[in-house]
């Protein structure tokens, strides 16, 4: 197994570790999303409920609150075009410094052999 191999599966290991440590360790916790805590530290802070300062564009549209299933289908198609936007610039950026470097070690072979 190669230096790189092992490497990848480490990594890979780390990452199921650290995705599913805290549902074995903190049995029964709550783990609530960032608007809920955030509503709640403002509501402790000033004494007032947190009223949002707009309502959502498609939920005005629609006149009411987007279902469960189509804001995590808009969330996935997001995310999906962000890794793909990623992908593309790792990947051009890889290819970049594979061809540039391949160019500089020809033209200087070419010279070593002249």
């Amino acid at each position: 197994m190669s230096r790189k191999t092992k490497i990848v599966l480490v990594s890979l290991l780390a990452v199921i570790v650290l995705a599913f440590l805290p549902l074995f360790a903190l049995k029964g916790a709550e783990f609530g999303g960032s608007d809920d805590a955030g509503s709640q530290k403002v509501e402790e802070v000033t004494g007032e409920a947190y009223e949002p300062w707009f309502t959502p564009v498609l939920e005005q549209m629609l006149g009411g609150e987007l279902p469960g299933e189509v804001e995590s289908l808009i969330f996935c198609i997001q995310t999906g075009l962000g890794v793909g936007i990623l992908a593309y610039s790792f990947g051009y950026l890889v290819a970049r410094k594979k061809y540039s470097g391949n160019s500089q070690e020809k033209s200087s072979d070419k010279e070593e052999q002249a």
